[in-house]
């Protein structure tokens, strides 16, 4: 499989064309962002943190029946995945209260839950990444019913899974951003990553923060932050 084209680069990835019209590289990048790239700074050894997890994790949930874009891991940082149409809708999905959703209802950051929650934001950064519902969704030919249905229903799967697996090695998992994406005979399947940088990531015991807020909030032990989830997932 060879490299041909950089079709896109984003805030944490490039992505590569190559011979096969049905297959592209992500390449991680350690580059950091937050705040809708208000914020920018670097996260030594980030790239092949996030690579190597969301590799790990992406086969961990097709085997828990999820179809995802993961083909192979090629490098440290480079992996070869089904290319697919991003369906713009980023969905986040909340086991405890954190982040936005406590400024935006007044709740206090560690709230638990009474059952996990789920929401869409329309992925537009110049829009800041609005919230939208799944009525919007089909309003706006953003997704179809069917196709919100099917991203709902695969969400949740996942946060089970994920919810399981960490709990394992100590770990809770506080909400998570998940994108999707259509392959070319149209199947939706799980694209993106799963990462310290899309997921908050509890310590169990202490609830030592093990993710990127480390970043947004200028904490320090970023790294130390990353290799800790690296080394728990067994992957150092």
């Amino acid at each position: 499989m060879e490299k041909t084209t950089q079709l896109y680069e984003g805030k944490a990835k490039k992505v590569w064309a190559t011979d096969d019209p049905d297959v592209v590289i992500v390449d991680y990048k350690d580059d950091a962002t937050a705040f809708n790239g208000l914020k920018k700074g670097t996260i030594v050894g980030k790239g092949v943190v996030n690579n190597k997890m969301s590799n790990y994790l992406m086969q961990l949930i097709e085997k828990k029946g999820v179809p995802t874009h993961y083909i192979k891991e090629l490098s440290d940082r480079e992996t070869a995945v089904k290319k697919v149409k991003i369906v713009p809708l980023e969905v986040i999905i909340r086991n405890r209260a954190a982040g936005s959703i406590c400024k935006r209802l007044g709740l206090e950051e560690g709230m638990d839950f009474v059952c996990p929650s789920i929401e869409f934001s329309y992925k537009d950064d110049d829009l800041g990444d609005p919230l939208i519902n799944g009525y919007h969704a089909v309003s706006c030919g953003f997704a179809t019913q069917e196709e919100v249905d099917t991203i709902k229903k695969m969400a949740f799967t996942v946060n089970d899974v994920l919810k399981e697996y960490f709990a394992s090695i100590g770990v809770e998992l506080i909400d998570f951003k998940l994108e999707f994406g259509k392959t070319s005979d149209g199947q939706i399947v799980l694209a993106d990553e799963i990462s310290p940088d899309t997921c908050r990531f509890w310590d169990i015991e202490t609830h030592e923060k093990l993710d990127k807020d480390r970043f947004r909030r200028d904490m320090g032990g970023v790294e130390d932050a990353y290799a800790e989830m690296m080394k728990r997932v067994g992957l150092d």
